[in-house]
């Protein structure tokens, strides 16, 4: 796995987030996949489509900055700033948030098998 990989598959995944486009989330994250959301909660891949199936999650700007990566044999560490506005369940929602993702190489596909997200003040 080599860092331009991983850059690349981080774009692609943002761009899939902005555009709701499940089939290609459906493809990036890993099945057994758990991500910590800000309030706390733990939430899986399915909730997660879901959440962009039904339409609740609606992102209008996303903006990432200051990406530091590691690799470790075949996972890589993301830390990404993002910047977001959108809304969720027709909620505003909007501001920095600190993302901390894990990729796995599985064959040729590099799959989000963790995260987190922190809110930056």
């Amino acid at each position: 796995m080599k860092t331009e990989e991983v850059v690349n598959a981080e774009i692609e995944l943002l761009t899939a987030i902005k555009k709701a486009d499940v089939p290609v989330l459906e493809r990036m994250l890993h099945d057994d996949l758990l991500f910590n959301l800000p309030d706390g909660n733990t939430i899986t891949k399915e909730f997660d489509l879901e959440s962009y199936r039904l339409g609740k999650m609606k992102v209008e700007t996303l903006e990432a900055s200051d990406q530091l990566i590691n690799i470790i044999d075949d996972v890589a560490v993301v830390a990404v700033t993002v910047s977001l506005r959108g809304t969720y369940d027709g909620n505003p929602l909007g501001g920095a948030y600190r993302y901390v993702r894990v990729w796995k190489q599985f064959n040729e596909d590099l799959q989000v098998i963790a995260g987190s997200c922190v809110v930056l003040q």
